[in-house]
């Protein structure tokens, strides 16, 4: 690599991560963010595109140095409408400026332009992209990441300052309840703020608002706002989602919205999500008004239905869903952490086999799909035979969470004594990200983030063991690697 290149590689690093919107009110819109590799002299690693903070898309370093120079014309309009003229001009000025590090003829870096945009037009409309097609592991890409893809910031606490109970539902299974770093005092909307820019700054393109109960706090939209550089997702019962609040989320320009339905089931619903907590009458009700309310507002909707041997009649919740007019649904296992530590109620992986099979078969009849985020709790060989990606752990390394307190966990579901990898209010985030624990974690193996770190299983002498993993969605995902030209 000449030293020109080496020069705008080193520059870029520095610049950090680089986003634009396409057609952002849709439908088919593109969320971009070009995400450089950590700066070593003699490394050709190649940069990362996160498009709408789903797929991970290596890019070859010359495609990198084209869209990233688009992305820096398209801005130039921050915000403004761009009709077919304004385009033509952006793709030739794009082209301009790569030629000063490329001496390739600028109809060619204009052509290559034109086929990423088509890839990446294609790929958010869910069709399958051209070009040169690989697949990416995050494992092996780690030691190049100076930040994880997505954090998960727990905007609200379980448990109030005085250890009252601090949500609107109370579910049997609720992986946060009785974690320490779940409670406590509730940060202000400017101290979210702060850390919302520090998230930018560390080179962060996804947050996720969780809790807790995130609709509880009035500041929510706002705070997705704040959040417009990055590609926001929404957790929540969906108990509070009225229809002024969806508008308002709509129009702060939140991405998506998950809502769990335990179950089609009124009285199934009700019993897992707490109906003995004052003031739950008509839960599952007010989740299934939440769930219209954010489909009528034009919100991306998807629902998880987290199972367990209460709720096995899983084509009954599907069956619900489908007339709803939901397409993207998820199911999972129990978070053995919390109240579901027992495992008491927790499928076997013989069970949840079966379960998907009579899922997949009924979402591929109804146009529906499906994905499975409970790494080891169903066979591997079973997810592949159907189609269903593999999950993963992606823990301090495709996603970590803020708890309440901004302190920094190795994931949501890491809530326990001791878990905390820093606190985003008071240190560095290269301090955080290279924590001894976050490193250990982020190293495991292929083999081991196939399970839960959380999960404990008794050993052959009857003891607990404490075995790997949590979900991470990398494998079988469509990558770019190179363009024709350059």
């Amino acid at each position: 690599m000449g030293i020109l290149h080496k020069a705008a590689q080193y520059r870029a690093y520095k610049e950090g991560v680089v986003h634009a919107t396409l057609n952002p009110k849709g439908p088919g819109s593109v969320r971009i963010h070009l995400i450089p590799p950590k700066w070593r002299l003699f490394s050709n690693a190649p940069y990362v595109m996160i498009l709408n903070g789903y797929y991970i898309l290596p890019l070859g370093y010359s495609w990198a140095i084209l869209l990233g120079s688009f992305i820096g014309e398209v801005n130039k309009f921050e915000g403004e409408p761009i009709d077919e003229k304004h385009m033509e001009q952006i793709m030739d000025r794009a082209a301009a400026r790569t030629r000063r590090v490329y001496y390739v003829k600028e109809e060619e870096l204009r052509a290559d332009l034109q086929e990423i945009l088509t890839m990446l037009y294609g790929v958010a409309r869910g069709e399958e992209p051209s070009g040169d097609i690989e697949p990416l592991s995050l494992r092996e890409y780690a030691r190049n990441m100076t930040a994880p893809h997505r954090m998960d910031l727990m905007i609200s606490s379980m448990l109030d300052e005085g250890g009252n109970w601090n949500c609107s539902l109370k579910c049997r299974n609720c992986y946060a309840a009785g974690q320490p770093a779940a409670g406590g005092k509730e940060l202000s909307t400017q101290e979210w703020y702060e850390i919302i820019d520090r998230c930018r700054r560390a080179g962060i393109c996804q947050l996720t608002f969780t809790g807790g109960e995130p609709t509880m706090r009035s500041d929510l939209a706002e705070l997705v706002r704040h959040a417009r550089w990055f590609v926001t997702r929404l957790n929540t019962n969906g108990a509070m989602l009225t229809g002024e609040l969806c508008e308002a989320l709509y129009e702060a320009s939140l991405d998506s919205v998950q809502i769990p339905l335990y179950s089609g089931d009124a009285g199934i619903h009700n019993r897992l999500v707490g109906a003995e907590l004052p003031g739950s009458t008509g839960n599952w009700e007010k989740t299934a008004a939440g769930l219209e309310n954010a489909l009528k507002a034009g919100l991306n909707v998807s629902v998880n239905t987290p199972l367990c041997r209460e709720n096995m009649d899983y084509i009954r919740t599907l069956a619900f869903l489908n007339r709803a007019g939901v397409r993207y649904v998820t199911c999972s296992g129990l978070i053995e952490t919390g109240k579901a530590e027992s495992g008491d109620s927790q499928l076997t992986v013989e069970e949840m086999n079966s379960l998907l099979r009579e899922a997949i078969a009924f979402c591929s009849q109804h146009g529906m799909e499906l994905s499975f985020t409970s790494p080891g709790r169903a066979d591997k060989k079973v997810l592949e035979e159907l189609g269903i990606a593999v999950p993963m752990c992606g823990a301090c390394l495709s996603n970590m969470a803020v708890a309440p307190d901004g302190s920094v966990v190795p994931c949501q579901s890491w809530l326990g004594e001791g878990a905390a990898l820093g606190n985003m209010r008071k240190d560095s985030w290269k301090k955080i990200w290279n924590h001894p624990s976050c490193k250990a974690i982020r190293e495991m193996s292929e083999e081991e983030a196939l399970y839960c770190p959380l999960r404990r299983e008794k050993t052959a002498e009857g003891k607990e063991a404490l075995i790997s993993g949590k979900p991470m969605r990398t494998e079988k995902k469509k990558t770019i690697i190179s363009g024709k030209a350059v």
